[in-house]
């Protein structure tokens, strides 16, 4: 039984133009101690998708189907079908927590680190301030940091201080999934590899899963064990990290994989034509056909189910048949 199932859930937003599907139909399953990499353009519905596993989806937007199952050791509980104060006591921050975009600069400015991490503990859990302290300054060393950090405030810190400060927060209830969105993304390229790292090592420390949402393929490829790709509001493929990467099959998939330059084996770069589609008013059929340069007349008419082409191996596109 895996730790995590997403099954078709589908998350839109009602606004003045129309109904915006940013998640239309997503799968996937998470189990104990893996990293799944959810990588696609932005605007492609990985964040949002992100927001609903854990019910903090912000309005205009709503979980409108589908069922997200987290394992509970005896079954399963569908967090779709929780009230919201279920979720804020029972899941969020202690079985799920996320780390999110631009996270380190979603500090309290007016208050310091300490309470801030302190806030979480005591608001989710039975601890008094005093074991919180304590736990807020063993969870800084944990990251890398030093436990008088406790008493600074964000705008003392460095970008990558208030990113492991974050991730301390996150890790304070000993989830068993953290959401990473974006981590590294407004972070120097040196930074970024120390932040990688740090997840790495306390991934496979704290035996946790995973679920690392980027756009950056090189980032993907060096923590995650397999791949989610989404376009559209959809996922278009998912298998572990090195068949999807060795033999991509989706030509969205391909495309990306190409316009990644490559050191050891230079090639000539090759960009995926166009823009991702209007949400409101996507394109029939296969969303990608405006921009697949393999699109035949049936991916215009006819949207591609999601098939099983190996093991734990899946493509939704018309090139491919179940099996």
């Amino acid at each position: 039984m895996p730790l995590l199932e997403v099954k078709n859930l589908k998350t839109y937003f009602y606004t003045y133009r129309g109904v915006v599907k940013a998640v239309d139909d997503v799968s996937f399953e998470l189990e104990k101690g893996e990293v799944l990499g959810l990588v696609g353009e932005s605007g492609c519905g990985k964040s949002t998708t992100a927001y609903s596993i854990i019910k903090l989806v912000p309005p205009p937007g709503k979980i409108v189907d589908g069922h997200i199952l987290l394992s509970n050791g005896d079954g399963t509980i569908d967090i779709v079908k929780l009230k919201d104060s279920e979720v804020r006591r029972k899941i969020r921050w202690k079985r799920i927590s996320m780390i999110f975009q631009g996270a380190m600069n979603a500090l309290n400015p007016v208050y310091t680190v300490g309470r801030q991490i302190i806030e979480a503990i005591v608001e989710h859990s039975d601890m008094s301030k005093e074991e919180a302290l304590e736990r807020a300054k063993e969870l800084l060393e944990l990251v890398g940091l030093e436990p008088d950090m406790v008493k600074r405030y964000p705008h003392e810190l460095s970008g990558g201080q208030k990113q492991r400060v974050f991730i301390a927060m996150a890790l304070a209830l000993n989830p068993d999934i953290v959401i990473c969105d974006e981590p590294t993304t407004a972070l120097d390229v040196v930074v970024q590899a120390q932040i990688i790292n740090l997840l790495k090592r306390l991934q496979h420390e704290l035996k946790m899963s995973m679920i690392f949402i980027t756009h950056d393929l090189s980032v993907i490829s060096a923590i995650a064990d397999k791949v989610a790709v989404m376009y559209a509001g959809k996922i278009v493929e998912r298998g572990s990290l090195k068949e999807v990467f060795s033999e991509p099959y989706h030509p969205y998939t391909q495309g990306l994989l190409k316009s990644v330059p490559k050191i050891k084996n230079p090639e000539k770069i090759i960009w995926i034509p166009g823009l991702p589609p209007d949400l409101i008013n996507p394109p029939k059929g296969c969303r990608f056909h405006p921009r697949c340069s393999r699109a035949m007349d049936i991916c215009r008419e006819k949207e591609p189910p999601i098939v099983s082409i190996g093991k734990n191996r899946y493509v939704a596109c018309w090139l491919y048949k179940e099996g």
